[in-house]
């Protein structure tokens, strides 16, 4: 087995309303920051051992199926990268 670290990126789809975001771009552009547009996400980093970085993303997807995300309101991605011993 092989430590991984599988970090979960999960965010509203677009269209779903994001106060959050929508706050921090208001108090952005008073700051003087012009921006097309702000969203929030939530970062998960999960450390898993795994047979290889396919079998680590598998676990990880499976997590954010049933815990990490609601699929009708969020998308997510999951980036896998090896652990340093």
């Amino acid at each position: 087995m092989t430590a991984y670290t599988a970090t979960v990126t999960v965010r509203l789809k677009r269209g779903v309303l994001d106060p959050e975001a929508e706050t921090t771009q208001r108090q952005l552009e008073r700051l003087g920051f012009d921006l097309a547009d702000l969203r929030s996400a939530d970062q998960f980093e999960i450390d898993v051992d795994a047979s290889d970085a396919d079998a680590a993303a598998e676990r990880a997807d499976e997590m954010a199926e049933r815990l990490l995300a609601n699929p009708t309101i969020h998308d997510y991605e999951i980036d896998v990268t090896e652990r340093d011993a």
